[in-house]
């Protein structure tokens, strides 16, 4: 491996990030975190000492890539064209990094990653498969995930109806040893079953068969990954630190922490677009593992570099610099203004998997410095169980929770805002309530397409500009998977955009598999879980707005980012 090299530019605050990389020195941190000693976290070691797995994951993984070759060729070689995944957060978000990043070789299937409850977008996916050469992959750590057994219910009964026989070998799952997934895996399919160590939690399991599988399916070199993640895994290991800012993963989370501690807490992520899957991977590996006990690290990603001043003094920057463009003035001058700056290089692609074990320690260390527990997400109970509470009131009710809208247009309606005139006087009223260090959550449970990223885009811009506000965007459920722990369980001080719409078509859920007996539908599931985790927030003082759309969001999610320059 070539290797991996940070840079720092961190100016008034290099002095306390030395510091605390003496102090982790002193008192055997590192040296503690790999005897697995639960208490450089907390005295306790529930969700802990259960949840190290991560740390010798790659050298794990690696001795399994012949088993996992032995069990993946023939179903290569079987004619399938196609591979969906259905998985959600820790799930999913691994195996999108490696498709967008490497892609399917010439004699491979190409990878799908479905980790949404939108029936257009399911629907979408649906019409656009030859079932009979379609792979599903169903990938949930618990065996439990609302949205993947929902998905493979439904995708399941569609080819049930085809062929029993052709169904049984289509459908691949990957879960924990011990999952009750393991028992339907048994009954509804002929193809391996791959387990994974429980001791790895999700965010923390792309190193490892949620992963690796499915990298492996579509003909990425796994074990050149793997390589290069073992050799950092043991460089982290045996490194003694010497107080030094160097390419280690401690020395990046030492700097990570003792920044958010000083209030520089929105870790602003830039990079390539052709890397945003990997910002969306670490934006969950960060804020999940961050965001609770009122403490945060935000990452904030698909942001442009913009002049110094457009920026708050609570932003710390990671640039992955772009080949095909010199950013290195623009870096400058951010650290000629104060921001704390760290450069990240790579010399080739399959660094990649170096990468994620050097962020992975990163968070780890980061998390110790701020007095949390980095492996639970003692936040997110809260909307699954208001989800559910709204779940069961439809099925017996047959409607949803109804409130007054506080603006009605035949275009929108507002729920939570001020008794303004129009919808762009609604969300400044609504923007204007930032304090100091809060950033803006735009939460979408609408359909992902490339005119719905454009605008959303368009809003966040919008927004960090006039307001000089850091800005986040998430399409629900997926952002509930990533963000949803820190939403929760920081400071609260901070702002959401709801942003909901009427569903131009449903699909229906099946109860269960074989049966067309359906109580539920995506659109309703979809419905429930915005209003459970807009619920959850209000319940814990949050402050959160609803533009919901009776047609065109697009259009009229344009017009709310346009009116920014006018008020």
């Amino acid at each position: 491996m070539k290797g991996t090299r940070l840079t720092f530019s961190l100016g008034q605050y290099e002095a306390a990030v030395k510091s605390c990389l003496n102090n982790l020195q002193q008192d055997r941190i590192v040296e503690r975190i790999w005897e697995q000693d639960y208490t450089v976290w907390k005295p306790s070691p529930d969700n802990i000492i259960n949840r190290l797995g991560w740390l010798n994951a790659p050298a794990d993984t690696l001795k399994k890539i012949q088993y996992i070759r032995s069990e993946i060729v023939p179903i290569i070689n079987s004619g399938i064209k196609d591979v969906v995944l259905l998985g959600m957060g820790g799930s999913s978000l691994a195996a999108e990094v490696f498709k967008d990043v490497f892609g399917s070789t010439a004699d491979c299937p190409t990878l799908r990653i479905l980790d949404t409850t939108d029936p257009a977008t399911i629907a979408a996916v649906t019409a656009s498969l030859n079932p009979d050469k379609t792979l599903f992959i169903v990938s949930s750590k618990s065996g439990t995930t609302l949205e993947v057994n929902s998905l493979f219910q439904y995708f399941y009964n569609l080819l049930l109806k085809k062929s029993k026989t052709r169904a049984r070998g289509l459908f691949l799952f990957i879960t924990d040893e011990g999952s009750p997934m393991i028992k339907l895996a048994g009954e509804v399919s002929s193809l391996p079953i791959f387990l994974n160590n429980p001791a790895i939690g999700g965010r923390y399991s792309a190193l490892s068969l949620p992963g690796i599988v499915p990298a492996a399916i579509i003909g990425v070199d796994v074990e050149k990954l793997l390589q290069n993640a073992v050799s950092v895994m043991l460089r982290e290991k045996t490194h003694k630190s010497s107080g030094n800012l160097d390419d280690t993963g401690t020395a990046l989370g030492a700097t990570l922490g003792t920044l958010a501690q000083m209030g520089r807490d929105k870790l602003t992520l830039i990079m390539p677009s052709r890397f945003a899957s990997f910002g969306n991977w670490l934006e969950q590996l960060i804020a999940e593992s961050t965001g609770k006990e009122g403490k945060r690290i935000l990452p904030v990603t698909g942001e442009s570099l913009s002049e110094p001043g457009a920026y708050g003094n609570d932003r710390v920057f990671v640039i992955f610099p772009d080949g095909d463009e010199d950013s290195s003035p623009k870096i400058a001058s951010l650290a000629a203004a104060g921001h704390p700056v760290i450069t990240i290089k790579s010399d080739d692609i399959y660094e990649l998997g170096a990468q994620m074990f050097i962020w992975e320690m990163a968070t780890a260390v980061a998390a110790y410095i701020l007095k949390i527990n980095p492996f639970d997400q003692p936040d997110v109970e809260a909307t699954k169980v208001l989800t559910s509470k709204m779940i069961a009131m439809y099925r017996e009710e047959r409607a949803l929770p109804q409130e007054e809208p506080s603006l009605l247009t035949p275009e929108l309606s507002i729920y939570g805002g001020s008794k303004a005139a129009t919808p762009a006087e609604a969300l400044h009223d609504f923007l204007t309530q930032a304090k100091e260090g809060a950033y803006v959550s735009i939460q979408a449970y609408l359909s992902r397409a490339p005119q719905m990223d454009e605008a959303l885009q368009q809003l966040k811009t919008a927004i960090n500009r006039k307001y000089r506000l850091a800005v986040t965007v998430g399409y629900g459920p997926c952002y509930l998977h990533s963000t949803g722990q820190l939403h929760k369980g920081d400071a609260g001080n901070s702002l959401f955009i709801q942003l909901t719409a009427d569903d131009f078509l449903d699909l229906d859920i099946p109860d269960r598999i074989g049966s067309d007996k359906s109580s539920l539908t995506f659109g309703t599931l979809k419905a429930a879980q915005a209003l459970g985790d807009r619920q959850a927030l209000i319940e814990l003082g949050r402050k959160v707005i609803r533009f919901h759309f009776a047609k065109n969001a697009t259009a009229h999610i344009k017009i709310l980012a346009n009116s920014m320059t006018i008020l």
